[in-house]
């Protein structure tokens, strides 16, 4: 079986589109005819409605894969049937709840996921993994299971700073968790960027070089659009919902990004 690329999209605080981006980045990756697995680790499970699966009942959510119990069988569902066939979904929700409480508890619960992963493994070329917007402990699981990150920040004031505490956090959690190889950064993106806004064009302009000294990719910004909003409220990708709007090309080049990583992987 080819080995795939596992993804987790981890930030430090709320509303910065992290769902959006995983569930477009996968649907991007399904028209290139790849196919991917969509890991929802947020109690919130934004990507159940972003995904048009709220009204769908499946037989399990990531709440199963992290028990004790789990015996391999994944409760993935296919999101956009019809549309595409390449997009599968785990869906979150509360259960994920008393999941913190166990892996908090667990003397291995930091690599749950990525034994869980190991002992069965998915056959997808890509594994996204959205993780909640906070640091700890679904978030250490995700790390522990990917072979990459990526770092969505919406351009504040703040984003130098909050971009410098993912990336102690990144650096002191790989240490901590010993992890070998540790996972890539794929790279920093703004989003929820307004074109418009002065202090977004001002961070924009100052966050290459942020990044330049970390020594970190940098991708162009994910713009705030209506169109996006819009699509992710009725359950799709801005693909499908406006295959010829400009803000798709947004997700471009970090699709661009993971299928060069991956065709590395694979050699």
């Amino acid at each position: 079986m080819p080995a795939n690329l596992t993804l987790s999209i981890e930030t430090n605080a709320g509303g910065v589109a992290k769902s959006t981006i995983s569930y477009n980045l996968a649907y991007e990756l399904g028209v290139r005819g790849y196919s991917v697995a969509l890991l929802d680790i947020d109690p919130n499970e934004s990507l159940t409605l972003f995904c048009g699966l709220g009204e769908f009942k499946t037989q399990g959510t990531m709440a199963n894969v992290y028990h004790p119990d789990f015996n391999g069988n994944w409760p993935l569902v296919t999101a956009w049937q019809g549309k595409i066939d390449k997009i599968q979904v785990c869906k979150g929700g509360k259960e994920l709840h008393e999941t913190i409480r166990e892996v908090s508890k667990d003397l291995r619960g930091a690599y749950t996921l990525a034994d869980r992963l190991s002992d069965y493994p998915l056959s997808h070329d890509f594994v996204i993994i959205d993780c909640p917007a906070t640091l700890e402990p679904l978030p250490l699981t995700a790390l522990a299971a990917s072979s990459h990150v990526l770092i969505p920040i919406q351009p504040e004031y703040k984003a130098s700073q909050s971009a410098a505490a993912m990336i102690e956090w990144y650096y002191f959690n790989c240490k901590r968790l010993r992890l070998k190889p540790t996972p890539k950064i794929l790279g920093i993106v703004p989003t929820r960027w307004k074109s418009d806004w002065g202090a977004h064009r001002s961070i924009v302009e100052e966050l290459p070089l942020v990044c330049k000294n970390l020594g970190i990719q940098y991708f162009s910004p994910i713009r705030e659009s209506a169109d996006i909003l819009n699509a992710s409220g009725r359950g799709l990708p801005l693909g499908i919902y406006r295959p010829g709007k400009e803000a798709r090309g947004d997700f471009l080049p970090i699709v661009d990004a993971l299928v060069q990583e991956l065709k590395l992987i694979r050699g």
